[in-house]
């Protein structure tokens, strides 16, 4: 659990100097959730940093983020989710997947 906390608190620091948290005020680490946290990791930091998402959250939990909040800002994030496919979730065909996973995502939103 120490470890963790540790390793939570060294990800955020590292989004802080990213500026990721520009529109917030004053904040404790216990405010971020940890699907905010995954997904700002995903997109603002490099590979040491991600790797260190896996050494604190299972493999589904940060697929599951990737799927829910990445995925559906397909052009705004395609090369990224390319990359994600490919090299941390093992996708064979990046293009097709990307392409279904978003697919369903918009046929799941209300009409």
């Amino acid at each position: 659990m120490q470890q963790s906390s540790s390793i939570k608190s060294e990800l955020i620091e590292k989004l802080k100097q990213e500026h990721c948290f520009w529109s917030y005020g004053e904040f404790d680490v216990k405010d971020i959730s940890d699907d905010m946290l995954i997904e700002k990791a995903l997109v603002h930091l490099d590979l040491a940093e991600i790797n260190q998402l896996f050494q604190i959250y299972s493999f589904a939990k940060v697929k599951k983020v990737w799927k829910e909040q990445l995925i559906p800002q397909a052009e705004y994030l395609y090369a990224l989710n390319r990359f994600l496919a490919w090299y941390y979730f093992k996708v064979k065909k990046p293009d097709i997947y990307l392409k279904s996973m978003t697919t369903r995502y918009y046929n799941r939103l209300p009409m």
